[in-house]
């Protein structure tokens, strides 16, 4: 992991931009060439889902102001709500202080779930038990 250019810029004035590709170029890819992506309602700041992006699902994402992420099991890019509906735009996008994860903050349109929930984490630990939150509503797309 390239972390020593992360501490490099820890203390960057926040007035100076740091040039993306360089960021980029720094990021912590794993052995597939992918990296976690938590994304977050922008307004109610629920964490919706968790999935992988490469570093042209990231491009992408920026370009198109889409989220578009690289579904490890289709082996093919994923433009979020292309075939539910459930859209995800993105408006702000960020990096981890060790480059190893992105936050994409949207605005959803319906389910960020492929069961049809509001969001993925809906197996709620308790005590000795999980138990699961939110009505499922199958959606057409994973």
């Amino acid at each position: 992991m390239q972390h020593t250019y992360f501490q490099s810029i820890e203390y960057h004035p926040k007035e100076q931009p740091i040039p993306l590709d360089e960021v980029l170029a720094q990021l912590a890819f794993n052995q597939d060439g992918l990296i976690p992506v938590i994304t977050q309602d922008t307004e109610t700041k629920q964490v919706l889902m968790m999935a992988w992006m490469n570093i042209d699902a990231l491009k992408r994402t920026l370009n198109t102001r889409r989220v578009t992420y690289w579904s490890r099991s289709r082996q093919c890019y994923w433009v979020k709500g292309e075939t539910s509906g459930h859209v995800q735009l993105l408006v702000n996008l960020s990096f981890d202080c060790d480059g190893d994860a992105v936050l994409c903050e949207v605005h959803q349109t319906g389910a960020a779930c492929h069961t049809g929930r509001r969001h993925c984490f809906y197996l709620k630990v308790e005590e000795d038990h999980v138990r699961v939150t939110g009505e499922y509503q199958k959606v057409e797309e994973l």
